[in-house]
């Protein structure tokens, strides 16, 4: 809940020493704005820090902040972090956003909101997530943060973002805000951000990062002097204050301004003399503003006034007085005059919220935190007891009860599970696993029924497979060993028990799991699912240790099957890879692979997973299908994306989509998608599948570019050599690392390296060159010293490309195999090479063999055919982004004594216009379809739109691309 004002009192204290940090406030805001008489003010934006101790004035300054923004006409987005809500997720985000969508309707909402209102909603609090709609995970719900606020900035700039009491401020949103920082300076948005440092909590390090932002140091607000204290003293008292008693003053206080502030205004109410005489009782009043003596002033005030007192520390900020009433147990008239005798103390004060109730909220964090440690143990947590209740019972809900519930002693209570059950629920609606984590952790202490045990364990176990993996099979281990777990709940906890071992590279003991449970299953629907479960991570171990038998059995299975069901098409799907991956011919991998598409494939199912829809559509790119591989790929992205999905699973299609560019030949696309995976692999976490896939492809598309040194680069940049995965990976881990050893010349350990990775495969019965060309790589570092060996390597490469019987396959296997004869017998092959070529969509393969075959024609003295295939290669080369290529075809014309062509500049620009697009990348969250259709729709609009997404907020390439090809 976010709140229209502030308590004025936080604001009341004067501005004294601080004119440093108000120039400095004064300075960021002007630089936002641009100067007043600027016709077209240059708008930059930024992050500006503040740390100090308790009541030194952070509010106070931050006040003044917000008053000169809004002076300057500045959109000011507020939010306080606090002490009983940190465990509340997004609970700052919602006080940053909600104002701005409060006086909508709900359809303006989803208006404003679009194709994010699902994802970003619930975490914002604007509405509660469907039943039974697929969590997003917490990236996907960063992105959306990302784009409402960019988009909020857009339409309202300059923002000014004010965060008070960052170190109180919920994970999720420090989470969002210390990585969106970054993006201030592009956009017309300034950052403020107040914290104590000595505060901050030790699993906090963004934040830590945050206030010491590109090594600038934040401003660190100091005690108040003498001379300051005595003019806050005589401001209040008199001016006839004389220094002996005001020097007390600032003794007492240690020059903290609100202690400052707050004895000057005792003191007033009290009549107190500001004379030396005076000093003793002086020292009584100054006990009183804080600790022990501000919980003895509070007693004073009589128990119905206590008991509010303690009942606001309990439920926080913004709560409404009628809630606060009744967790103190008084009647209305009671409360009301217990709020106004905190009122007249300095203790309370009365705010008006955004859904226009009366709230109370303490006058400072201090008094809050020394009412709140002042209640005895029992009471708080009976307390907290009663504010849960109240919280449901007036419409708040289960999620602003839990942090509640959190505090109550375990007590077997099946309503306490049940509301922790619901926010855990509510929390992975809003993309946030960690709290869910924490509600079911605790559901699980109270304890629940022994009936519903095992279904706590199972989502408890469920939370947790991304976040800590280990703790899930655990926590699914013992949710299985339930004796009251149903079948159909015993059937769930073995697909996420098997997931999860995966996951953590126990593979072996995932296809265990599911074969004995397959035993105990007595519904052949469900054995028939659980072995779909079983080939499927089966198919991945490299230590297999009978591979083929599970392909020949995988084999059996799919000839009965018509694919009427989801485990039905996801066996067929498995059969259709398999075949890929041996060589089998490819008719009849594709048949398999239209069996399993008919009647559709889901990508976002958690519990079939989205690794048997990837494998079709790669089964379609080896196929020489890529159209069509694109298509399920695109069908992917969209769904992930529309669910929130940003994760490993976004990084995986984005990597394949780029891999199914890097084989028909667009390679400067290649690497943009393939860049983008690993972007998003990187914000998941270090050496997962998701990263060794990216970066394979990526060492690829840059060999093919011929950008051997950057290939390297990436190669040591993520420990290429260091240790390969004992899970399957295409390409090829080693065989990637021995291609890159042979294009820098070192022989010998190519060969070492793709010799052990064929062998690998060759074991597993993985025989198809287009799957993995090690093969022909060897071939190549075999021609100088092993000639014969060289050709004998080909040969096979040929003849198994042959029984697989792709274009693409056959003539890559005979470019090379041309490499290990004399170049009569060479233009044979490369003439077969490049018909096959011709029918193929691998276009950069066919401007290589275009290229070897004028090299070789040029060879046996036949200039004019040679000329003629040079130039088409060269050609084929520059449109792909072959760079290295394209040198090569050029040197070879002019040693032939021809003129090679300079590049037209549209050929130049094909080169070079996605390389550029990584750099003008900044995901700022806008709509790329409804780019697009300006685009397409209005020309003038052209240029306008393209420099605002280019040049001052960037824009995600790859998705702009695909809605102007859609």
């Amino acid at each position: 809940m976010s709140y229209a004002t502030e308590p004025q009192g936080w604001a009341s204290q004067p501005l004294l020493e601080r004119e440093s940090e108000v120039l400095a406030i004064h300075r960021a805001v002007d630089d936002l704005c641009g100067t007043p008489d600027s016709s077209q003010p240059s708008r930059r934006g930024g992050v500006l820090t503040f740390a100090g101790s308790a009541g030194i004035g952070k509010t106070t300054l931050l006040a003044e902040a917000r008053r000169h923004a809004a002076e300057r006409h500045c959109t000011v987005l507020f939010a306080r972090g606090g002490e009983q809500e940190r465990q509340v997720p997004f609970h700052v985000m919602r006080q940053l956003i909600q104002p701005a969508f409060a006086a909508m309707t709900e359809d303006e909402r989803r208006d404003v909101l679009g194709t994010w209102y699902g994802i970003v909603a619930p975490a914002l609090g604007l509405t509660a997530a469907p039943e039974g709609l697929t969590a997003p995970d917490p990236q996907g719900v960063r992105d959306g943060l990302d784009w409402v606020v960019t988009h909020l900035t857009v339409r309202s700039a300059p923002v000014v973002l004010v965060l008070d009491d960052a170190h109180w401020a919920d994970a999720e949103s420090l989470a969002w805000l210390t990585a969106f920082a970054a993006r201030a300076e592009e956009l017309a948005m300034l950052i403020m951000v107040a914290c104590r440092p000595d505060e901050i909590p030790a699993d906090a390090g963004s934040l830590r990062a945050l206030i010491k932002r590109q090594g600038t140091r934040p401003h660190e607000l100091a005690p108040l002097t003498t001379s300051a204290v005595a003019r806050i003293v005589r401001d209040a008292l008199g001016d006839n204050a004389d220094d002996v008693f005001c020097r007390e003053c600032w003794a007492i206080t240690g020059g903290n301004p609100f202690e400052v502030v707050e004895l000057a205004m005792k003191g007033r109410d009290r009549g107190l003399k500001p004379h030396q005489d005076s000093i003793p009782q002086l020292r009584d009043l100054a006990s009183a503003v804080k600790g022990s003596g501000l919980i003895d002033r509070l007693e004073q005030l009589g128990t119905s006034t206590v008991r509010l007192a303690w009942a606001a520390a309990v439920l926080g900020t913004a709560v409404p007085i009628s809630i606060v009433g009744g967790v103190a147990a008084l009647g209305e008239a009671q409360a009301a005059d217990a709020i106004a005798q905190l009122r007249d103390a300095r203790i309370l004060t009365v705010l008006t919220s955004l859904r226009r109730q009366e709230v109370v909220e303490f006058f400072h964090p201090l008094i809050a935190t020394a009412v709140y440690r002042s209640i005895p143990p029992g009471v708080r947590v009976a307390m907290h007891g009663m504010a849960a209740q109240a919280l449901v019972d007036d419409g708040f809900g289960a999620a602003a009860a839990a942090r509640h519930l959190l505090e109550m002693h375990p007590e077997g209570d099946p309503w306490v599970v049940q509301q922790l059950r619901q926010a855990a629920r509510d929390s992975f609606s809003a993309g946030a696993p960690d709290a869910a984590r924490r509600y079911l952790a605790r559901a699980l202490r109270e304890p629940p029924d022994a009936e519903y045990r095992a279904e706590v364990l199972f989502e408890l176990g469920s939370a947790n497979l991304l976040h800590d993996p280990a703790t899930t099979i655990n926590q699914l281990r013992a949710a299985l060993e339930e004796p009251k777990a149903g079948q159909e709940l015993r059937e769930a906890i073995t697909y996420r028990l098997a997931q999860a071992m995966a996951h953590t590279g126990q593979l072996a003991e995932a296809a265990g799991l599911l074969s004995d449970e397959a035993k105990l299953a007595t519904s052949s629907r469900t054995r028939l699912r659980m072995q779909a479960e079983q080939f499927k991570w089966n198919s991945v171990r490299m230590d297999e240790a009978n591979s083929p038998a599970r392909s020949r059995l995988l084999a059996q299975f799919a000839k009965r099957l018509t694919g009427r069901g989801v485990p039905e098409r996801h066996i067929l799907g498995l059969r259709a890879w398999d075949a890929a991956m041996r060589g089998e011919p490819a008719a009849t991998a594709l048949e398999y692979a239209e069996q399993a598409l008919d009647g559709g494939m889901n990508w976002t199912d958690q519990d079939f997973g989205f690794e048997v829809p990837a494998v079709v559509a790669v089964t379609l790119m080896y196929c020489d299908q890529p159209g069509r591989a694109e298509e399920l790929f695109n069908a992917g992205i969209i769904e992930f994306e529309a669910k929130g999905w940003r994760g490993a699973h976004l990084s995986f299609v984005y990597t394949l989509l780029g891999y199914v560019r890097f084989r028909r030949g667009r390679l400067a696309e290649a690497e943009d998608f393939v860049r983008n995976g690993l972007q998003i692999a990187e914000r998941v976490g270090h050496d997962i599948p998701a990263q060794w896939y990216a970066v394979g492809t990526l060492i690829e598309t840059l060999l093919a570019r011929g950008s051997t040194e950057e290939a390297l680069r990436v190669a040591h940049a993520y420990n290429l050599a260091e240790g390969f995965p004992q899970a399957v990976v295409y390409p090829d881990p080693q065989a990637v690392w021995g291609k890159l050893l042979l294009a820098q010349g070192r022989i010998d350990e190519a060969k070492q390296h793709l010799t052990a990775a064929g062998k690998r495969l060759d074991l597993r019965g993985t025989r198809n060159p287009s799957w993995s060309p090690w093969q022909l790589d060897l071939a190549l570092a075999q021609i100088a010293k092993e000639p014969e060996q060289a050709r004998a390597t080909a040969a096979e490469a040929v003849a198994r490309a042959r029984v697989f019987g792709t274009s693409s396959a056959i003539g890559h296997a005979l470019r090379v195999s041309a490499a290990t004869v004399d170049a009569s017998r060479a233009t044979g092959l490369l003439q077969e090479a490049v018909n096959h070529l011709e029918q193929s969509p691998a276009a950069c393969e066919l401007a290589h063999a275009l290229i070897d075959h004028g090299t070789a024609l040029h060879t046996i003295g036949d200039p004019h055919r040679a000329a003629q295939q040079l130039y088409r290669g060269m050609e084929a080369a520059s449109a792909c982004g072959a760079s290295g290529l394209v040198s090569r075809a050029r040197s070879q014309l002019a040693s032939a004594g021809l003129r090679p062509r300079r590049l037209h500049a549209s050929e130049q620009d094909t080169l070079t216009l996605a390389e550029h697009a990584a750099a003008t990348r900044a995901s700022v969250g806008l709509d790329n379809a409804a780019i697009a259709a300006e685009l397409r729709t209005d020309a003038q609009a052209v240029s306008e739109l393209l420099s605002a997404v280019f040049t001052k907020l960037g824009t995600d390439r790859l998705g702009l691309r695909r809605a102007l090809e859609g």
